[in-house]
């Protein structure tokens, strides 16, 4: 019995019906924008590991930054005691933020970072005396994370947690502003229920889970204005969009508008180890501070700036700064408008769109998605298509061709459904 059978009895996927799953496939090792299997087989990686190896596989660069690491010390806890990799990497995300994001929670994953920027917004509320201002809002399509905190701020309806109703606190979910009815409704939303409010959250440019669905930065602006008017602290979950993802560093800066609160994950370490941030302005922060330990932030995980993932990310950071990731992007992009247009033609496509380096093809409905994937196999791409969509989100150093691969494997398993 081989370790992949063995362990199969033991272990729970993700996302999964473990009574028809397959066994999945065994992995022998990555290089570039590549997996390898351990049959021999090679796949082209169309999404990046669920978007986070934004520079590739096994980068020399992040590689040697962890292993010197691991020799130094892969980890102290952070009560207490302080590592050079994660002060060093926190001065470096404040200075890449506008305003005044100078302040840098860590976490482990990205759900965790979304539950720490709601306590943020809310105790912040209530170190200033303000009570009942403890509703998040949220919007139709987001998706925040797995845990309960943030299972409660995805869409009810369209999202994968409608079984917990009943457990999750509810808050408030409407459409994202963007026409003219929507943004109606916005606003007489915000009128009636603001004084519950404590915060707005959103994705900023693409809704990932909920669909990869877009929009434009005037909504971005719009939230930042309705924040201001009605004192909501506004909170951008930049999990998925961050770091070159939509063809700017980070989303917002495509809206010209400052959060109050933002989170990373994913691409932060380079796609190398789990890591995660919560990054808050100085004036939420000074809402802590106090002679009390009651307004202290409660908030703290074990392996919380854990010096190899930090040391993974000063690596990333090194090399957005030293190799030409934003062009690499753009290319990426004009290329996939380009080779992805032709699907518009074929039957059962609804849609088809591309924003940075993400690539959709949009259907009326995919009945079989785990045989479009099994498809995808047999042209040696690694490509899962979920809801109603099939796309994009390779590394930023794939090839042209590795790219084209990708992108033909698209149009000729969509031309035989």
């Amino acid at each position: 019995m081989t370790w992949l059978e063995e362990g199969w009895r033991h272990v729970w996927l993700p996302y999964a019906q473990m009574q028809t799953a397959p066994l999945p496939m065994a992995v022998a090792r990555t290089q570039g924008a590549r997996i390898i299997l351990e049959d021999g087989r090679e796949l082209i990686d169309g999404i990046a590991s669920w978007w986070t190896a934004c520079h590739g596989y096994n980068h020399p660069h992040i590689q040697q930054a962890v292993a010197r690491q691991l020799e130094a010390m892969p980890h102290v806890m952070f009560g207490g005691l302080a590592n050079q990799p994660a002060y060093r990497l926190a001065t470096r995300l404040a200075a890449m933020m506008p305003g005044d994001l100078n302040r840098v929670f860590f976490t482990d994953s990205g759900s965790v970072a979304v539950e720490v920027a709601i306590k943020i917004a809310v105790q912040s509320r209530l170190n200033k005396g303000e009570r009942g201002r403890t509703k998040i809002l949220a919007f139709s399509g987001g998706y925040h994370g797995d845990t309960l905190g943030t299972m409660a701020i995805c869409d009810p309806e369209e999202g994968m947690h409608s079984l917990y109703t009943g457990l999750l606190p509810e808050h408030p979910v409407v459409p994202l502003p963007k026409d003219e009815a929507s943004i109606a409704a916005f606003e007489a939303f915000l009128e009636r229920e603001h004084k519950t409010l404590a915060a707005i959250i959103v994705e900023p440019l693409v809704q990932g889970a909920g669909g990869m669905v877009f929009h434009g930065p005037k909504v971005l602006q719009r939230l930042r204005k309705a924040a201001d008017e009605y004192g909501l602290t506004l909170i951008f979950d930049e999990i998925f969009t961050g770091f070159g993802r939509t063809g700017s560093l980070f989303a917002f800066e495509q809206a010209g508008v400052v959060p109050d609160i933002i989170t990373l994950s994913k691409a932060l370490t380079g796609g190398t180890s789990p890591l995660a941030v919560t990054i808050a302005t100085d004036r939420l922060f000074e809402t802590f501070l106090s002679d009390s330990p009651m307004t202290a932030l409660m908030h703290g995980p074990t392996y919380m700036a854990h010096a190899l993932g930090c040391a993974a990310a000063n690596a990333s950071l090194d090399i957005f700064e030293s190799e030409p990731r934003l062009a690499q992007v753009a290319a990426i992009s004009a290329q996939m408008a380009k080779e992805l247009e032709p699907c518009r033609r074929l039957p059962g496509v609804k849609d088809v769109r591309v924003m940075g380096a993400i690539g959709v093809v949009q259907m009326h409905e995919i009945t079989n998605p785990a045989g479009l994937r099994q498809k995808f196999l047999k042209e040696g791409v690694w490509i899962r298509p979920f809801r109603d969509i099939v796309y994009l989100t390779p590394a930023f150093t794939v090839s042209p061709e590795e790219l084209s691969r990708l992108t033909g494997a698209i149009r000729r398993v969509l031309t035989t459904p």
